[in-house]
């Protein structure tokens, strides 16, 4: 088990649990009869679900690692000769092993609820006192309260039937999440089977029982700290925080890359408690270490709100000390029965809340104000102070925003000024100190102003009416080239097939390309098969992308020259022109040429077009650096007309709109909407009071629920197909 150690997760506040579970029985080290290879299959996988049970639940292993590694090979080498043995339930498929093409939408036992936040203590008390209230304390009878760190990772819900571990979902929006079982069988302390002293806890006894318990899957801070290095010296852009390092892990669509980032779990909630024979949190989270889950030590039942405050504060005095993120601490009314008399608010049960910690402050001296380009041109003002140590970690920039929210600060160069992270993640300028000698020192300094043209290729610099935002609209800005090439690229664009956003910044990098007329009139071959991809072999070599991608890549460019007017002026990224405004544009004026001569006026005119559109693409086709790139585009033989025919079909839905949800057994959804929009229909992503017909397949999540509510007309796949069939909407 020496590739997936987890650290052991000793209290810090006081353990709420007086001793560890007893250990399962041992597996037998007696002589035995010669077994069936399904015996011995069995018996592996017994004793490696209970060493792993031994090592990441309690904390005391039984079995060495090497040890383990020797039944985990002999279990391999089993189910490699007899393929009939492998079952989802095998510890061997924990590590993943098959590429997942989507995730499919699970709908949750029953409802994952919010929780309410107490910024402060002050509230924190208010919520006590209103609670002991409701619950009738008294001196002689006080309630009680189950206080537990709140862990910042990623929701989960785990599923188990008759004992056995058959899915898991993220959060999603509460009702509904994503189906993630295929990477969560690679997280190592997730039991696939429920230890027999838990289910001796179980009314059912466990026999067809089903139960969803709830928790965070995160990633502790050491292999946070590890993951970075590696995306460091593999020139990849690093995560922000563990908690985003968790939630990306966990979405990956290969479960082999999910395995090796060595995620871990605290479990603490269950959908329906009925079936369990426990009365109070305290006995539940005892009872979920029974079974094999990973629960935080770190949790007290307290029986006043100075022992609550206590322990908000010794969480908060330690949380640095902690291998892993907390913002916070969750209060519970420990006892289930005044859980269930207190219930719910529409979004977040009456019976626990969330003390989120106070953000730590530190004051540094602001130095300078720079000028961020980002990838859509917008100009962002960034604060660089002298360094700071906040919430653990050094900061010595944050962003600004906008000249709005410098103004409404009132922060000025030479300023001391008052840092933050919000939400413990993200730098943030809170504003000057302008007490004593500061104050006077700060109104003699300037205000700061933005530029007139854009720092990163001196363009003028345009804010558009109505927008806080200053934005280059030059296309061939340095600062915004790599985004704008992985945009040309993608599929609803010039459909490049080949062009990942890590060869696109490479070839950025290393000059080869910087705006998208350089794919036809600059980028060839041979530089291609040579730009190095910023991996190294093992005898210590650049490794090269090589001449078969890239004869594939430039016949995929070469191809491109022919996608037409629509995908092109989406291709370019102008602000505001999304992939139906561009079919639009192409459909009214045919040719870029007549779209270009133009004036605002006309291209408001087009439907579905308004003034804020019209006069985004007419400043961008007013940029001559823009024109220079598609006039390049022109003699490289990209098409730059769009033929313009009637529709086929006639368009009897013109005028309703569509929205498909679910999964679809004889087509695809986009196939669907595509069918849809040729008989003149609408197709849209979400419900609205607007949307004539929801058509659900399988598993329709809050798409459909929604439509129920609003009394929009329901639609199976059976009468989508007629409805594609004939052109005609069902008869009521």
């Amino acid at each position: 088990m020496a590739d997936v150690q987890v650290g052991q997760q000793t209290s810090l506040f006081g353990d709420l649990f007086d001793s560890a579970p007893e250990p399962t029985p041992a597996a037998q080290k007696t002589a035995k009869p010669k077994q069936t290879p399904a015996q011995r299959a069995a018996e592996l996988n017994r004793i490696l679900n209970h060493a792993a049970y031994r090592y990441y639940a309690l904390d005391a292993p039984e079995m060495t690692d090497a040890e383990f590694d020797r039944h985990l090979q002999e279990l391999l080498a089993l189910e490699a000769a007899h393929p009939e043995l492998v079952t989802p339930e095998s510890y061997t498929q924990r590590v993943g092993g098959y590429v997942s093409e989507q995730f499919e939408p699970v709908t949750h036992a029953m409802r994952m609820y919010s929780m309410d936040d107490a910024m402060n203590l002050d509230e924190l008390d208010e919520w006590l006192a209103r609670t002991d209230e409701a619950l009738g304390a008294s001196e002689a009878n006080p309630v009680a309260y189950t206080c537990e760190l709140k862990i910042d990772g990623l929701g989960i819900a785990l599923t188990y039937r008759d004992a056995q571990f058959v899915r898991a979902a993220t959060r999603g929006d509460g009702t509904t999440g994503e189906n993630v079982t295929a990477n969560v069988l690679t997280v190592k302390d997730v039991p696939g089977a429920l230890a027999p002293k838990g289910l001796a806890r179980v009314d059912a006894g466990g026999e067809g029982l089903s139960l969803e318990v709830r928790g965070e899957v995160y990633m502790p801070k050491r292999s946070f700290v590890r993951l970075n290095e590696a995306a460091d010296a593999a020139g990849q852009q690093p995560f922000a925080n563990p908690r985003n390092a968790a939630a990306g892990s966990l979405r990956q669509k290969d479960p082999k890359v999910t395995a090796h980032r060595d995620l871990e779990t605290f479990i603490y909630a269950i959908a329906d408690v009925t079936p369990v024979d426990v009365a109070s949190q305290a006995d539940f989270l005892q009872w979920l270490r029974d079974c094999g889950f990973s629960v935080n030590p770190n949790a007290k039942r307290c029986k006043s709100a100075a022992e609550v405050h206590e322990f908000c504060e010794q969480a908060l005095a330690h949380r640095d000390d902690l291998d892993y993120d907390i913002d916070g601490v969750v209060v519970k009314v420990d006892s289930f029965a005044s859980q269930a008399a207190l219930g719910f608010t529409a979004r977040a049960p009456r019976w626990a809340i969330a003390y989120k910690f106070p953000p730590e402050e530190k004051n540094t001296v602001l130095r300078e104000i720079r000028i961020q380009v980002g990838r859509t041109g917008v100009l962002t003002p960034v604060a660089e102070f002298d360094p700071v140590v906040v919430a653990g970690s050094t900061i010595a920039r944050a962003t600004l925003h906008n000249i709005d929210e410098i103004r409404r600060k009132d922060v000025r160069v030479g300023d001391t000024i008052v840092v933050h992270k919000a939400g413990d993640v993200i730098p943030e300028v809170v504003g000057p100190v302008t007490e004593g000698d500061e104050g006077p020192a700060h109104e003699a300094r300037p205000l700061w102003n933005m530029p007139e043209f854009c720092p990163s290729c001196g363009s003028p610099v345009v804010r558009e009416e109505g927008e806080v935002a200053y934005r280059c609209v030059s296309i061939d800005c340095p600062a915004q080239a790599s985004e704008r090439l992985i945009h040309w690229g993608s599929r609803g664009a010039m459909d490049i097939d080949g062009l990942g956003d890590e060869l696109v910044n490479r070839m950025v990098e290393q000059g080869v390309l910087s705006d998208v007329a350089d794919f036809y009139d600059r980028l060839t071959e041979d530089a291609l098969a040579e730009l190095w991809t910023g991996r190294m072999s093992v005898a210590g070599e650049k490794i090269v992308v090589g001449k078969t991608i890239a004869a594939k890549i430039m016949a995929q460019v070469e191809e491109s020259k022919g996608r037409g007017l629509a995908r092109v002026l989406f291709g370019l990224g102008i602000r505001h022109v999304g992939a139906s405004v561009a079919a639009a544009l192409a459909k009214r004026f045919g040719s870029m040429e007549a779209l270009a001569a133009a004036s605002e006026e006309d291209i408001a005119l087009v439907e579905g077009i308004g003034p804020k559109i019209a006069q985004s693409l007419h400043d961008f086709l007013q940029v001559p650096r823009n024109l220079a790139v598609v006039e390049r585009l022109r003699k490289a033989g990209v098409v730059l007309e769009e033929e313009v025919t009637e529709p086929v079909r006639p368009q009897t839905l013109a005028g309703l709109t569509f929205v498909l949800t679910g999964t679809l057994e004889t087509l695809k959804r986009t196939d669907a909407g595509n069918a849809l929009k040729e008989l003149g229909a609408k197709v849209s992503g979400s419900v609205s009071k607007k949307t004539s017909y929801v058509v659900a397949g399988a598993a329709a999540g809050s798409k459909l629920t929604k439509a129920q509510q609003l009394g929009v007309p329901v639609l199976d796949e059976d009468a989508l197909l007629k409805i594609l069939e004939t052109g005609q909407l069902p008869e009521a």
